[in-house]
């Protein structure tokens, strides 16, 4: 499964699981949307808390994933941009990050993700 495709499978899956039967089908392969919203920001705000350490996933890349149980390694990160058409330079690890993080919620939310505003 591509990186991405876990990032979303986390997220999808924990609403999925909870949902009601009918309200959507989760995107457990990395590749389908589901058909209800789910709102992000509350599945990664117990995702973080069960970490029980201090992580910025509004913000961070290496956090969000840290979050989910995702390998965050700079190898990862690198893979992940690959996988979403990163042109720029893979060794500039801020900038990959920044675009990274965008990247992410911006396909999360073509992807059914419900994001707070200061995330869009």
């Amino acid at each position: 499964m591509s990186i991405f495709g876990k990032i979303m499978s986390a997220i999808f899956g924990t609403k999925a699981d909870a949902a009601p039967a009918g309200e959507g089908t989760a995107a457990g392969s990395g590749g389908s949307s589901t058909a209800a919203t789910v709102d992000v920001a509350p599945i990664l705000d117990a995702a973080v808390k069960a970490k029980g350490e201090k992580l910025a996933w509004r913000t961070s890349i290496v956090d969000l994933m840290k979050a989910l149980d995702i390998d965050s390694s700079f190898t990862a990160r690198k893979e992940l941009a690959k996988e979403l058409g990163y042109t720029g330079d893979s060794n500039d690890s801020a900038s990959m990050n920044i675009w990274l993080h965008k990247q992410v919620m911006t396909k999360l939310a073509a992807n059914g993700g419900k994001l707070p505003e200061d995330l869009k």
